[in-house]
């Protein structure tokens, strides 16, 4: 599996477009609706993915595009492009610059780049197989752990899981320092700088976690399901980020207990 600059360039171009589209309805008037699982859409998540999948479909027209507000484009390259143009809808229309646009590339069903971009802080993490993730150009690293009961851990809204997944997430939320909710995103982006140890989260989609895996993993840590397998177009929506690799273990370990 193997990312071009070529791709890379265009991953920047892409978040530069969402980001242009994002900015002018940010504090302004948005046009809030709810869809049809009653989450939240704005004017702002329309356009932003509008103007990346008009881009791709004029440079990439063999490419396959997922995206959260239009759908599935079908292709023929093997190749697809997730799209989460606003994640943290919640976040946006309060007025709160944690959300972030999430750009993926797929290999074969595989994550091979990954870019968080936060428009209003002007932040980027990009994220390739086989590089070390930046943030603005800089090197971007988590942080060592060396115990679980010394883990910062953060989840969106424990409202997010079902039972199991609950009592699960609350015998790891037991064992750790503190915790942190919500973030969406904008948690792993700061695991990836070495701010938080843990992300866990479940019932996620592929545009929410796709473009995570390579900036954390590219990062120094380690994403996987609570199984410990990786994450790939397939994989279930229950989402582990681990700063440091070497805690995964007792992670899963805590999450293992769910109905018990």
């Amino acid at each position: 599996m193997t990312v071009s600059s070529a791709d890379i360039a265009l991953a920047e171009q892409l978040a530069d477009s969402a980001r242009a589209a994002i900015l002018p309805y940010f504090r302004a008037p948005h046009g809030l609706e709810a869809k049809a699982d009653k989450s939240p859409v704005t004017l702002a998540d329309r356009a932003a993915e509008e103007a990346m999948r008009k881009l791709l479909i004029a440079e990439r027209p063999m490419d396959a595009i997922a995206g959260e507000e239009f759908g599935e484009r079908e292709g023929a390259s093997g190749r697809r492009w997730v799209l989460d143009p606003i994640d943290g809808t919640r976040a946006f229309i309060a007025g709160r610059p944690i959300f972030g646009t999430l750009i993926a590339l797929l290999e074969d069903g595989w994550p091979v780049l990954g870019i968080i971009d936060q428009p209003i802080l002007k932040e980027r993490w990009l994220g390739v197989v086989g590089r070390p993730t930046t943030l603005n150009g800089a090197p971007a690293t988590t942080r060592r752990c060396r115990e679980i009961g010394e883990a910062l851990l953060a989840t969106t809204s424990p409202a997010l899981f079902d039972d199991g997944q609950l009592h699960a997430f609350e015998h790891l939320d037991g064992q750790v320092l503190s915790t942190v909710l919500g973030g969406d995103c904008y948690n792993y982006a700061c695991l990836a700088s070495g701010h938080l140890d843990i992300v866990v989260e479940a019932q996620l989609k592929l545009h929410d976690f796709a473009a995570l895996v390579p900036v954390v993993e590219g990062a120094g840590g380690r994403m996987c399901d609570w199984a410990g397998d990786p994450l790939t177009a397939t994989s279930n929506g229950e989402v582990i980020a681990a700063g440091d690799p070497a805690r995964v273990e007792e992670i899963l370990d805590a999450l293992a207990c769910r109905g018990h």
